[in-house]
């Protein structure tokens, strides 16, 4: 599938041009069109050929996230240019619910056939369809819902096919219904997001290597933050399996604290900093409402509770449960303070940035040192959320000295010393702690404080300097890691222990992408390369990557995942940089 949005919503988009997924209003919404999950009862919006006799292709507008399938059959050729509008109105972001389809006729005649079958409520409420002069209204569902087209309504509301002798649209609207005239309004929506999109490339600082893959994972990127509130969320799916009847099914459509860290760190790395000055707005809202802690995860409107429930739905290809709503917000993950005390880092001590909301710091820094304190020798769940066993994990400890390195630096920006002493003393403490699951025999750093588990985790101790890149310690710490969870074709294991849902099958992409990261760290830049030479196979057809992946190359888990795209920006940047000095070091 190819994926479209305007940091509105999104849509996803398969081979024979059917909007597969598409959430509204909000990507935490029911669907619209939700087939990915339920192919008989989910709703389609397709535009093909009549017949079944047809090849097709895929592909993105250079630059932009206007998304082409084309099709040739028999009797000729056309091209579905599907587009979210956005654009700059009146010096501000229009990105409204609508979603543009022009059908370019390329060559000859060839039949086509329309479907639009919306839903409401998951699949619960089949809306009834009334025919205007212009436009097709669907009934019952929670706003208007309207598709404006200059194609026959009857072979519309039929599905009957027509011959596609001219250019023709449909814009589908959720809410305020489309009043413009319809070719004229489509065409200049279409060109204005397009300009939108290849100017925000062409204001990227890319370097000079792995160019096409950063273009697109940076567009993918920004495509998941929710642009009214500023919140960031992990993927815009629910339920899409880590790997076949795993059960290990999840609904990633909000914010982590965790997710939101990598990807503004990804933004950073391409020199675009308008999404941390968004996301800051986000945060300061959950902080000023917070007591005692921070939940790993809120929805993109900031709600705390996100009620766990299953659907009555079959699944992506028959995998079950689907889930709405995600039970890990109840849950301790230490991590977070140290994950957002680094995320806001650049708003306070980059030069290049005009943050207006410095005063800020007397209340967000104070207070999430002040949980590094609490929470220290705390156990936790981890980043990869165990639902059933807490531990004192490594990575949690890991960002516990981050977190305090990046208030000492923000406190020193300000003059103030207690706190600068206070962050000093809590980032050696944090340091004797990581020192203490140090295995001497294996020479590695393992999962947790008192377990022999290994998780690929820990090279992140790498990539975020906790290790001298120049150490024995870094060197030794991925050759035990590559031992164990290092695949053949490059894929990196999370962990292989046993957890709640029994031992795992397929590899999270990301980990690839941190084990990348750390060979360039550690000057093995050739291997680095190869690696990510190989791991690029693993995206889809339009570069696109998911949650994880298996051995033979099927993508599994939530998609997009921000997570991978996160990972190959990172790792593509820290390859060209190494390259860029002559010792590799």
């Amino acid at each position: 599938m190819g994926v479209i949005g305007n940091c509105s919503y999104l849509a996803y988009i398969d081979m024979k041009a059917d909007v597969k997924w598409m959430c509204l209003p909000r990507f935490d919404s029911s669907f619209l069109f939700g087939s990915l999950l339920d192919e008989e009862e989910g709703g389609h919006f397709y535009i093909r050929p009549a017949g079944e006799d047809y090849t097709a292709r895929q592909y993105y507008l250079a630059n932009t996230n206007v998304l082409c399938t084309e099709f040739t059959c028999t009797d000729g050729r056309f091209v579905v240019k599907d587009c979210a509008p956005r654009m700059r109105i009146h010096e501000r972001q229009f990105r409204p619910l609508m979603l543009v389809r022009k059908v370019e006729l390329l060559e000859g005649e060839p039949a086509v056939i329309v479907c639009c079958q919306p839903r409401g409520d998951y699949g619960k409420v089949i809306p009834e369809s009334v025919m205007a002069s212009n436009h097709i209204r669907y009934l019952n569902l929670d706003q208007q819902v309207r598709l404006t087209t200059d194609v026959p309504l009857t072979y519309v509301q039929k599905e009957k096919s027509f011959v596609l002798d001219q250019d023709r649209y449909l814009v589908l609207t959720y809410g305020e219904p489309l009043e413009a005239p319809l070719k004229e309004t489509a065409e200049e929506f279409l060109r204005k997001t397009i300009e939108y999109w290849q100017s925000w490339v062409k204001s990227c600082y890319l370097p000079d290597i792995y160019q096409d893959a950063i273009i697109r994972s940076a567009l993918v990127l920004k495509l998941h933050q929710y642009e009214d509130t500023g919140g960031i969320i992990a993927s815009g799916s629910t339920s899409l399996p880590e790997f076949h009847d795993s059960t290990r099914n999840w609904d990633y459509r909000y914010c982590w604290f965790r997710d939101a860290h990598y990807t503004l760190r990804a933004f950073n790395q391409i020199g675009h900093f308008e999404e941390l000055e968004k996301y800051f707005d986000f945060l300061y809202n959950i902080l000023q409402s917070a007591t005692e802690s921070l939940q790993p995860l809120y929805s993109i409107g900031g709600d705390r509770k996100l009620f766990e429930i299953t659907l009555d739905l079959p699944g992506y290809l028959g995998n079950k449960p689907v889930r709405v709503g995600n039970k890990a917000y109840i849950q301790s993950q230490h991590d977070v303070y140290g994950q957002v005390l680094v995320s806001l880092l650049p708003l306070y001590c980059d030069k290049r940035l005009n943050f207006q909301k410095k005063s800020s710091f007397h209340k967000i820094v104070p207070w999430l040192l002040s949980q590094i304190e609490r929470t220290l020798s705390l156990p936790d769940s981890g980043l990869w959320e165990f639902r059933k066993a807490e531990q004192v994990h490594t990575y949690t400890l890991l960002f516990h000295w981050a977190g305090a390195k990046a208030a000492y630096k923000i406190a020193a920006l300000f003059g103030e010393e207690a706190l600068m002493n206070k962050a000093r003393r809590l980032a050696q403490a944090a340091h004797e702690m990581i020192e203490k699951t140090y295995d001497p025999v294996r020479k590695l750093y393992t999962q947790a404080i008192g377990t022999a588990n290994l998780d690929a985790s820990t090279l992140t101790m790498i990539t975020m300097d906790y290790l001298d890149h120049r150490s024995d310690a870094a060197k030794d710490h991925i050759a035990g890691l590559e031992s164990e969870l290092l695949t053949e074709k490059g894929l990196f294991y999370r962990y292989k222990h046993y957890d709640d849902f029994g031992f795992p099958e397929s590899t999270f992409l990301v980990c690839a992408f941190w084990y990348v990261d750390a060979l360039a760290c550690v000057g093995r830049v050739d291997d680095a390369i190869r690696h990510l030479d190989q791991l690029l196979e693993f995206s889809n057809h339009l570069g696109i990557f998911s949650e994880d992946a298996t051995p033979d190359g099927s993508q599994w888990g939530n998609f997009p995942q921000t997570y991978s795209h996160v990972g190959l920006i990172n790792a593509a940047c820290r390859i060209a940089r190494k390259l860029d000095k002559a010792d590799f070091l």
